[in-house]
C-alpha cells in the first residue's frame, strides 16, 4: 500500500489568493481577542502547536486567551508561502514579528507559523497551527 504524499510545490495564485485572506482574518481575531470569530474561522479538531512542543486543542487556548493568558498585541506579518495538499487543502508557512503576552510575560516573538488549512464548500478552515521560531 502506497501512502499519498501531499503536494508540496507552490501553490496556484487562485488557491493563495483564497488561503491569504484566511490566514490574515486569524491572525486579526488574535489581535481583536475575538474568541468568537477564532471558533468559526478554526476547525472544531484544530490544534496550535507551541514552540515548546505542546499540542494545544482549540477549546483550551480559546479557553486561556478569554482567561487573558493569551493576549496578542500585534501581529507583524514578515513574509510567507503557500503550498498545497491537493484541491482542497493549503499549508501557508509565514514568518511574523508577534507581540504577546503569553502567562503575563510580554515579550515580542519571531515566530514561523505553519498553518495548515481544508477548504469546506468555498470556506478555508484552519485544521492546526505549528508554532516555531525564525
Amino acid at each position: 500500500m502506497t501512502t499519498r504524499q501531499p503536494n508540496t510545490e507552490p501553490a496556484a495564485a487562485a488557491d493563495h489568493a483564497k488561503a491569504v485572506p484566511a490566514y490574515r482574518a486569524y491572525f486579526q481575531a488574535m489581535t481583536n481577542g475575538d474568541t468568537e470569530a477564532l471558533d468559526v474561522l478554526l476547525d472544531d479538531a484544530f490544534t496550535l502547536t507551541h514552540m515548546t512542543g505542546y499540542v494545544q486543542p482549540k477549546t483550551e487556548w480559546l479557553t486561556q486567551m478569554r482567561a487573558g493568558q493569551f493576549v496578542h498585541h500585534s501581529i507583524e506579518e514578515k513574509g510567507s508561502d503557500v503550498h498545497t495538499g491537493g484541491a482542497s487543502a493549503v499549508r501557508l508557512v509565514g514568518r511574523t514579528l508577534t507581540d504577546a503576552t503569553v502567562y503575563g510575560t510580554r515579550t515580542e516573538w519571531r515566530l514561523r507559523l505553519a498553518v495548515h488549512f481544508a477548504r469546506h464548500d468555498d470556506t478555508w478552515t484552519a485544521l492546526r497551527t505549528v508554532a516555531t521560531t525564525w
